[in-house]
């Protein structure tokens, strides 16, 4: 392994974090005026997840906040990206708002500015209230609206301290995995659903957009966070190139193409067919006006031949001769490098911020207090030389953020897979900071 002194040096402004998200570290479930999210619901409901895990204390960061916030400074990070949770500022997803749940936002943004850290807030990541999935969630055109009230609620309070707001975390991922495969919440299984929710998942970014303009002032740069990977073909055979693209449709384009050129790629349609989803006129030619910045999340590249699961027809590859994260990922930090250099290309971003990169490695605490995870340390420079590659090459890549903090749970893996710069005991609660979190101070320390 290179020596741990190897480090990328960034352009002056370049920003360096960590982010988390409210149901994976929060925990305070039923206080504060909280409602139910369908987190809630769903790992509550048995087989769901690892062992039955749920969010109801996670990393309890709802009554420990200014000791994480402490951690931040000792980390030397200049950003913190953390998400609001819906149900704590409007427990029922519409109608009356919650002031105990502004408040405890309000006083995590003031903390973080006392000390130097910039705050980027996501309104979405993933915890909707259950009462409007009851009322039939994201496939409903109502939520399109519901969502642009909680936004508008969140940037008056905080606009005048916040000037970087995500809308939505990951919309493939609630769209498909919650409404199609139903792997997470709330754990349908209806494709026409998935692919109408995703629709109205962008739709939502703009009116979200318009309402953090109006309500957080001309100064807020709004972006969303989408899962993005680099995709090849598995061979040089036109099957599975021809399965690469499709499959590239379905992860990257399907939203790319709507929140850049205004509308879905044909090719996707005609896939979709009688599935495609029921828009209405102006739902995406205005979106390419409704983006300051391209969130990305990536941790892995695809490698995908054909295979025979319709309507999609294809199968994921997994080299031998590579190496894989705890989470079966592939380690490709070249891969973060093509997918950052295709996106400045085809879709030439304002700027994109990389919104989530790490990886989960079997961590133990050690003997001596310590957790000594090299290979996260390799992972971490990986991907953060393949960033500076494409921005010495002008991609307008303008931040990092490591995921994650914090060891977290990790949706329907619980507690079982840490991603974490700082080991979390969760049975005491107590914070270490690991051998990677210790590597990434003194990284930023060395801009």
């Amino acid at each position: 392994m290179p020596n741990e002194s190897d480090w990328p040096i960034f352009l002056p402004g370049f920003l360096l974090g960590a982010a988390t998200a409210a149901y994976q570290i929060e925990g305070g479930a039923g206080e504060g005026g909280r409602g139910e999210s369908i987190w809630d619901r769903f790992s509550h409901t048995p087989g769901k997840t690892h062992q039955g895990h749920t969010g109801d204390v996670a990393c309890d960061h709802y009554h420990r906040w200014p000791q994480d916030i402490d951690l931040m400074a000792r980390l030397g990070l200049q950003a913190y990206r953390f998400s609001i949770a819906w149900p704590r500022i409007v427990p029922q997803g519409r109608g009356p708002v919650n002031p105990a749940g502004l408040d405890f936002y309000d006083r995590l943004v003031d903390a973080l500015l006392e000390r130097d850290i910039q705050p980027f807030v996501t309104l979405y990541h993933w915890d909707l209230p259950q009462t409007l999935e009851d009322a039939g969630g994201w496939p409903n055109r109502a939520l399109v609206g519901y969502f642009a009230d909680y936004a508008a609620i969140v940037a008056r309070r905080l606009g005048d301290r916040v000037r970087h707001w995500i809308t939505l975390n990951e919309p493939w991922v609630f769209a498909f995995m919650g409404y199609w495969t139903g792997e997470h919440a709330p754990g349908q299984t209806n494709l026409k659903a998935a692919i109408q929710a995703a629709h109205h998942a962008l739709v939502a970014h703009g009116s979200a957009f318009d309402a953090i303009r109006a309500s957080g002032g001309p100064e807020a740069k709004i972006g969303i966070a989408l899962n993005l990977n680099h995709v090849e073909p598995a061979t040089d055979s036109q099957a599975d190139i021809e399965a690469a693209h499709r499959f590239d449709g379905y992860l990257n384009r399907w939203f790319l193409d709507p929140l850049f050129h205004g509308r879905y790629p044909e090719d996707m349609l005609a896939l979709w067919g009688e599935q495609a989803p029921q828009t209405e006129p102006g739902d995406l030619a205005a979106l390419p006006d409704r983006l300051d910045f391209l969130g990305i999340n990536n941790y892995s590249r695809s490698l995908i031949g054909h295979g025979p699961n319709p309507p999609l027809n294809v199968a994921f590859d997994a080299p031998e001769k590579s190496q894989y994260t705890d989470m079966g990922w592939e380690i490709c930090p070249d891969g973060l490098y093509e997918l950052l250099a295709r996106v400045g290309r085809d879709y030439a971003p304002r700027s994109i911020y990389i919104t989530e990169n790490g990886a989960a490695f079997p961590d133990a605490l050690g003997k001596d207090g310590t957790v000594d995870d090299r290979d996260r340390i390799e992972f971490l420079r990986s991907y953060l030389f393949a960033a500076l590659r494409a921005v010495q090459e002008g991609v307008p890549v303008k931040g990092y953020f490591a995921w994650s903090l914090l060891d977290n749970f990790e949706w329907s893996f619980g507690y079982s897979k840490r991603f974490g710069i700082v080991y979390v005991d969760y049975a005491t609660q107590e914070r270490v900071i690991k051998r990677s979190g210790h590597w990434y101070r003194e990284m930023i320390a060395g801009q």
